[in-house]
């Protein structure tokens, strides 16, 4: 049964200069839920998709004006995070070369076959919602991280590396009692529940931050 797209589910690029083509594949796509915005001109579309979207990129190799994979390359310059299925109806060993080596996701040729372009497109989409996933909780966890005292993130630095509110309160010379201050104040902080959780988000980013003192 086909699946009707929410306003709300990701949103798939497709850009090809064939009218007829796009109509197609917007067609195939939209049965599984997937919405699809159409593009007939590559330039075009490299000035105007909006990055913020989460969903994937269907892009054919042979367009008059830029190719496929000159596009492929620009969205990585810019910094474009959809992943992206490239597709072509004169493929070589080459060009699949270089299309993956451009960040491509998938390579497929012409005519593509249904069931594996929809896979591909499904896959596709479950990864870039959880590359958002993390990004965005890597951004809450810094903000998080922000709001603690020079204090704090020693003892935070000290917590992950293993040691006791004794053994933290004679490295920093501080007393247990005000160990364990800095200590709930920067759970309470960082919204960790317990040690495991603690180490979990933030061990890399006061590794990064160099937490020990």
């Amino acid at each position: 049964m086909n699946a009707t797209p929410s306003p709300l589910s990701p949103l798939v690029h497709l850009v090809d200069d064939d009218e007829a083509v796009r109509a197609s594949l917007a067609l195939l796509i939209s049965t599984v839920g997937l919405r699809v915005q159409g593009w007939s001109d590559p330039q075009v579309f490299l000035r105007e998709f909006p990055r913020q979207d989460i969903g994937a990129i269907v892009l054919d190799v042979r367009m008059p004006g830029m190719s496929g994979l000159a596009v492929l390359e620009a969205l990585a310059a810019q910094g474009a995070d959809q992943p992206v299925i490239m597709l072509t109806g004169h493929g070589t060993v080459d060009m699949c070369r270089r299309a993956f080596k451009g960040g491509a996701a998938e390579f497929l040729e012409k005519p593509v076959d249904d069931e594996a372009l929809l896979e591909a497109l499904q896959n596709a989409v479950r990864q870039h919602v959880r590359s958002r996933e993390r990004l965005s909780a890597d951004r809450v966890a810094r903000e998080r991280y922000a709001q603690l005292s020079e204090r704090e993130r020693e003892v935070a630095g000290l917590i992950v590396e293993g040691l006791t509110n004794k053994e933290i309160g004679r490295a920093l010379a501080l007393s247990p009692r005000t160990v364990e201050t800095h200590r709930a104040n920067l759970f309470a902080k960082l919204q960790a529940e317990s040690l495991a959780q603690l180490v979990r988000q933030y061990a890399a980013l006061i590794a990064e931050d160099g937490g020990t003192p």
